[in-house]
């Protein structure tokens, strides 16, 4: 949110500047982000004086420039070569001096002495686009011949500079988005640091509102009174849309704001000063006289004010006449009932919404607004009527307004002041320090809390309705220590607090690390109960029965034991997926195991044992279905990519890990991983004998990962660093005729033995069986990758190197080099 440093000036006085501003408004809860300089103009006219052509002639070289002599009021005639048609002798122009920047949009030029088709030129006569200061570029910006010569364009015009604060608004500050709300804060932070509290909050006077007739009279009607508390409104006639005045402008483009016309801004100007969001209807739009606040039907087709047709839920708040609906109530206008060019009258809204509605709304069709960002937070539904009647004074001095009807207010549950005790004891607990108790009173004043009793103990206060979230003890003794300081709360040098060892590594650190790593490549996180059915154990020869944990009293005999795997949980929430048409299937899961470890022991942690587990499935498509990209399954190696990216988040060396054939009978195919002898994963593709018993006719494949063993391996893993070799890497390709029995992991291992200092890699990037070998026989075409971290290899060396391994695996494997 930002805040405007001159705007702020208009509620309390400030005499402190800018940088100092920014502190004091950080400590007292309104963190400033960041604060710029600027200007209603950009570039604030620096440089720009105003001049007189003291003569005018045709450029002796161009037909379509003129040579001039402009006084700028500094004793010496500039000469200026000008294009404008409208130049002529005895005008007041406004000159850009040498080394003065003009902009245009984001770019920029610097005016500098140059020559033009021979003569010199030591400025340029500006055109008000040229500056900023309209849009024509039909010739130069001519003044009146009052204007003095030598003025700064900056103080002719009345440029203004200002400072905006960027503030990163808490969400339970919501007293605090407008200028208004944060100018009540510094009244009690400057009363705080000043003796003579002398601070005030300068309120804009609404007593000169009256009706001066009812000759537009529109009713309210609201359906929802949870939905929408409070729906104030009233007319307004005779009203000219039209520019807004520079002031207006001016308030509104410093804090990012595109001035529209003279009414929307009010409103966005009134939203801005006091927090309370307003809408202006065009009134010849409110069919039959009356506004409706209710919610429509699901799907009911909508347009908004960017043109875009929107399919309402039927949570949506809607404000309609009789026939329609005309806004989103809360969050975004109509593109049929806003105000326009031609708009004469209007119904000028102001409410409060229900937060939660607000919220649900804004996210339903992702719309953000200034006025969605203040509902969503909770607005005071007692400022309704100031806000309507501030809006109405200036449309009445700006549009020449006339109001035209009584105000209309739906307010059934009038809400009142929270009263709230508090007690002293809890402030100095909480605070951690005693504060004096005459200050705490006047901190609280400052803040429009009204003090209703006090004595020794405590005292008991009145909340004001614009602060929604204080409610409670704790939240007035928030108020309080914001505007002390935190800052000016001190630090004992004792400490007061437990030191407790963490386990290394930490269990939780590493599964929130791995649960963000999948969820972010589109997996879903399963929770399975952990009791299941024992059929699922009793017939597969994978798990002992004997080591079953089971109930003493089951529900069901589908909940009458433990799991000892995560792999049939995952399979149920498969099926149940494919059984509604989701065959596309992504989920993890951390869960436990459990056996019975020794049924006679006495000792129940002897007796039973629990593992922890990670469990990763897929099935179906890698991706769903889009136009534009390919239709690719999962396969074995799509789950193997992924095992291996968390093994790498994990601090496992994929170099050091030893692979081997899984001997799980459910698997298909598989692999299962160790490192220092300990199991860590296993994962392949599942029978189909497994799949049958579940009904799924799709190929799955699973991963299960050891928790607990990788937890005490990756305590043994160290994060070493070391520099980027300056030397190239150099790569040698080799093809191999082997047994079929033979794997690429053999080969790999014999390799990184043979050669362990310029052997960084070893990789197979193509294996071939057909008609064209021997039976029994199979081709691998493997890659290897050298390099030396102190000189470059030289080819004598790397062939020497490969004559070695082709050496090996003749020897070793019996293999045939491919040539």
């Amino acid at each position: 949110m930002k805040l405007s440093y001159k705007w702020l000036k208009k509620y309390v006085d400030i005499t402190q500047s800018p940088e100092q501003l920014e502190r004091l408004l950080t400590d007292c809860g309104l963190e400033v982000e960041g604060y710029e300089k600027v200007q209603s103009i950009k570039g604030g006219l620096e440089g720009i004086v105003i001049g007189e052509v003291l003569t005018c002639e045709k450029h002796p070289n161009a037909d379509k420039l003129s040579k001039t002599m402009v006084d700028i009021g500094d004793g010496n005639p500039t000469p200026i070569v000008c294009g404008a048609p409208n130049v002529a002798a005895g005008q007041k122009v406004l000159v850009a001096t040498i080394g003065s920047v003009l902009y245009d949009g984001d770019e920029s030029f610097k005016i500098k002495k140059s020559k033009i088709r021979g003569e010199v030129s030591e400025g340029m006569i500006c055109a008000e686009d040229e500056l900023g200061l309209g849009t024509s570029h039909d010739g130069i910006m001519i003044l009146d011949n009052q204007a003095k010569i030598g003025t700064q364009a900056k103080e002719y015009f009345n440029i203004e500079d200002d400072y905006v604060f960027e503030i990163g608004l808490t969400p339970n500050r919501s007293d605090a988005t407008s200028h208004i709300g944060s100018a009540r804060d510094l009244v009690a932070v400057f009363n705080h640091f000043n003796q003579n509290k002398n601070a005030k909050l300068k309120l804009p006077s609404v007593e000169a509102f009256k009706v001066e007739n009812t000759d537009l009279d529109i009713n309210i009607e609201v359906e929802d009174e949870k939905a929408c508390p409070r729906y104030s409104g009233l007319s307004l006639t005779n009203l000219k849309v039209e520019e807004s005045p520079e002031w207006l402008k001016n308030h509104l483009t410093a804090i990012g704001l595109k001035p529209i016309n003279n009414l929307v801004d009010i409103t966005n100007f009134v939203m801005w000063e006091t927090g309370q969001p307003l809408h202006a209807f065009d009134a010849n739009e409110v069919i039959g006289d009356k506004v409706i606040v209710k919610m429509l039907p699901k799907d009911t087709k909508f347009v908004t004010l960017d043109d875009i047709e929107r399919k309402l839920s039927d949570r949506d708040l809607m404000i309609c006449n009789t026939k329609e609906p005309m806004c989103i109530g809360g969050v975004f206008g109509g593109a049929k009932s806003g105000v326009t060019n031609k708009t004469t009258s209007i119904f000028l809204e102001s409410a409060c919404f229900d937060p939660k509605t607000i919220r649900i709304t804004s996210k339903y069709h992702n719309l953000k607004t200034d006025a969605s960002f203040r509902f969503e937070r909770g607005t005071d539904p007692n400022i309704t009527i100031y806000a309507l009647k501030r809006a109405a004074l200036l449309m009445k001095e700006i549009a020449g307004g006339i109001i035209s009807s009584n105000i209309k207010d739906f307010y059934p549950n009038v809400v009142d002041p929270v009263e709230i005790e508090v007690k002293y004891a809890h402030v100095d607990r909480l605070i951690g320090k005693v504060i004096d108790r005459e200050q705490i009173k006047n901190i609280l004043q400052d803040l429009d809390i009204n003090v209703l009793t006090y004595n020794e103990e405590g005292l008991k206060v009145s909340v004001p309705t614009f602060k929604v979230e204080v409610t409670r003890e704790a939240d007035i003794i928030e108020e309080i220590l914001r505007i002390y300081g935190y800052n000016n709360i001190e630090f004992d040098d004792q400490v007061h607090s437990a030191l407790s060892y963490s386990k290394k590594p930490n269990p939780e650190v590493y599964q929130n690390r791995i649960s963000d790593y999948l969820s972010a490549n589109g997996f879903a996180e399963a929770m399975n109960n952990s009791l299941t059915k024992s059929s699922y154990y009793i017939k597969d020869e994978n798990f002992n029965e004997d080591k079953l944990v089971k109930m003493l009293n089951p529900l069901s005999s589908d909940l009458d034991v433990l799991r000892q795997s995560l792999l049939f949980g995952n399979l149920e929430n498969l099926i149940y997926n494919i059984n509604r048409k989701e065959s596309n299937v992504k989920i993890y899961e951390f869960g436990k195991t459990y056996f019975l470890e020794n049924k006679e022991a006495a000792n129940i942690r002897k007796k039973y044992n629990e593992e922890r587990h990670l469990s990763v499935l897929v099935s179906g498509l890698e991706d769903p279905e889009n136009w534009n990209s390919t239709i690719d399954k999962v396969d074995f190696f799509y789950l193997k990519s992924f095992v291996h990216q968390l093994l790498i988040k994990l601090q496992f060396n994929t170099e050091d890990i030893k692979a081997k054939r899984t001997d799980k009978s459910f698997f298909k195919e598989g692999l299962t991983y160790s490192n220092r002898n300990k199991e860590i994963v296993e994962f392949g593709e599942l029978s189909s004998t497994l799949l049958k018993d579940f009904g799924i006719k799709q190929q799955v494949f699973y991963a299960d990962f050891h928790w607990e063993n990788i937890m005490k391996l990756s305590d043994q893993h160290d994060v070493t660093m070391q520099e980027i070799s300056k030397f190239p890497i150099v790569r040698r390709d080799l093809a191999l005729v082997v047994d079929q029995k033979v794997s690429f992991d053999h080969i790999q291992d014999l390799a990184m033995k043979t050669e362990k200092n310029i052997l960084k890699s070893v990789g197979l990037f193509d294996v071939y069986e057909g008609d064209k070998l021997e039976e029994g026989k199979k081709s691998y075409s493997i890659n290897f990758s050298l390099q030396d971290k102190n000189k470059t290899l030289k080819d004598k060396q790397i062939d020497k190197l490969m004559n070695k391994l082709i050496s090996v695996y003749e020897r070793e494997l019996g293999a045939l080099i491919r040539r």
